[in-house]
């Protein structure tokens, strides 16, 4: 009786433990169930803000009720991948929302977008081929809006159409976004041919785009008459921002380059007009910092007796890495020129600029032939703070109104013809670290003004008891009191 009854129990068992495994098997086993339609639901925009879209998928049970977004018209309305729709222009848009499973299962809505106050007047783009399309089919007078975010390129942006003068083609950020546009270009490996930006058309207005991780130069400029406005070129692969092949009268106008470095530890620059560069092109408002090799590069090859000009720019700390260790490259602040056979001219002119902390020279000759003017300069803790050497002498050489302290060597001061007068080391006066509000580097690097200006900060800036104040001589830059201040920042 005992066996049978255990007999018994162990069958039961059996039948239970196979009973689950069908279970569980069935449960594998069940059907995916698709969507099979979507009803979009939101209000229109009347106050040229943005509305929350929301969807019923049916059946309530499909296995994925996720939907991707999309826009009929980005220049009316943008709509995020969360169903945020968000104004651009008043008129009507269709949103649309399909479904992620494959089903191939679309819902729409027209949104009325209204009370956007101006608007704009232009193409919107929102993502990379946006972008590319508008660019390769922009035309003179047009102007192209980028809303914030990040772009991902894979290979070089071509930007060669023509623009003209007075209707340049613009490339700006969309007005009230708050993100800046990053293109990002990390996916390139590190090669000549895979620049960022390659810049060949002429009148193109270039604003408020920061460009990232280049596999060589981040932007390559070869065109004229091109103004490049508040960018950053950042961890490039060569040189930040580069002019060659002719490229003229171009102005770059409170842009930022900075750590910028090659595997090789030895090239990289912040900007560089340079090699067979044109004449005419302009910095304005500029910083370089960190950089591999220079803050400023203008080596020539194939050219000759060209003129770049140089205002209120800032190079520091170039030649060191971004982790602040030394590198392989020159470590320059300003190089003024040099070539192959020594013998080239670049002329170079500089107003208002800083030379700090870079590892080898502040204003460097590097054999160049030509003309160099530095007009209130302000150099501090470079490996020298201005060297002018007697080998490949320059042709002219004037520096005035400029102060130099804690140069690591002695400064020299050659060429052919000299005028280096009314400075901080001459007529009785000694610069001192008294003379400054502060010597902190650091401060250079301080976020720009919300226009992209420069920042207000104090370094190198005079104090009231310096004895640098109105001892300078007119050079034509403006100036406060009875004679300009010696260095770069006019006491105020």
């Amino acid at each position: 009786m005992l066996k049978r009854r255990k007999l018994f129990v162990n069958l039961l068992v059996i039948l239970l433990l196979l009973n689950c495994s069908k279970d569980d098997a069935s449960n594998d086993n069940d059907p995916i169930v698709l969507v099979s339609s979507i009803i979009v639901n939101g209000d229109n925009i009347l106050d040229g803000g943005s509305t929350q879209l929301s969807v019923n998928v049916v059946p309530a049970n499909a296995t994925n009720a996720s939907v991707s977004w999309s826009t009929s018209h980005a220049q009316v309305a943008t709509v995020s991948q969360t169903g945020l729709v968000t104004a651009v222009s008043n008129g009507d848009v269709i949103i649309k929302a399909t479904a992620s499973d494959g089903s191939g299962v679309m819902g729409q809505k027209t949104i009325n977008v209204s009370g956007v106050s101006g608007g704009v007047n232009g193409t919107v783009v929102q993502s990379s081929a946006e972008f590319l399309s508008a660019i390769a089919t922009a035309s003179a007078g047009e102007t192209i809006y980028v809303r914030g975010g990040n772009y991902v390129f894979n290979s070089p942006i071509q930007v060669s159409g023509n623009g003209s003068n007075g209707n340049f083609i613009s490339v700006l950020p969309y007005p009230s976004d708050t993100e800046r546009p990053r293109f990002d270009f990390s996916s390139m490996s590190e090669s000549s041919s895979n620049r960022g930006i390659e810049l060949s058309g002429d009148y193109w207005h270039i604003k408020g785009i920061d460009v990232f991780s280049a596999g060589d130069n981040g932007m390559h400029i070869t065109g004229d008459n091109n103004l490049i406005e508040f960018c950053t070129f950042s961890e490039n692969a060569d040189t930040g921002l580069q002019l060659d092949n002719g490229a003229s009268n171009n102005t770059i106008l409170n842009c930022d380059s900075f750590f910028n470095a090659d595997s090789t530890l030895e090239n990289a620059d912040g900007f560089a007009a340079k090699l067979n560069v044109g004449s005419g092109n302009k910095f304005i408002g500029c910083r370089a910092w960190q950089n591999l090799d220079d803050g400023w590069d203008g080596y020539l090859r194939d050219t000759d007796n060209v003129t770049t000009y140089y205002e209120n720019c800032w190079a520091f700390k170039n030649g060191y890495l971004q982790n602040g260790t030394v590198g392989s490259g020159d470590g320059n602040g300003f190089k003024t020129g040099g070539s192959d056979d020594k013998t080239l001219k670049h002329n170079a002119n500089y107003k208002n600029c800083v030379a700090a902390g870079n590892v080898y020279d502040g204003f460097d000759h590097n054999s160049n032939r030509g003309t160099i003017e530095i007009y209130n300069g302000s150099a501090f803790d470079n490996g020298r703070n201005y060297s002018f050497s007697s080998t490949n002498i320059a042709m002219a050489l004037t520096i005035k109104n400029s102060v130099s302290l804690n140069s690591g060597s002695t400064n020299s001061f050659n060429a052919t013809t000299t005028d280096i007068t009314n400075n901080g080391w001459q007529n009785g006066l000694t610069t001192t670290a008294e003379d400054f509000a502060s010597l902190d580097i650091n401060l250079l690097a301080a976020p720009r003004n919300a226009d992209g200006s420069l920042p207000n900060m104090d370094f190198m800036r005079l104090v009231s008891s310096s004895d640098l104040i109105d001892q300078g001589v007119d050079v034509g830059l403006p100036f406060n009191g009875t004679a300009p201040d010696l260095g770069a920042f006019e006491f105020e």
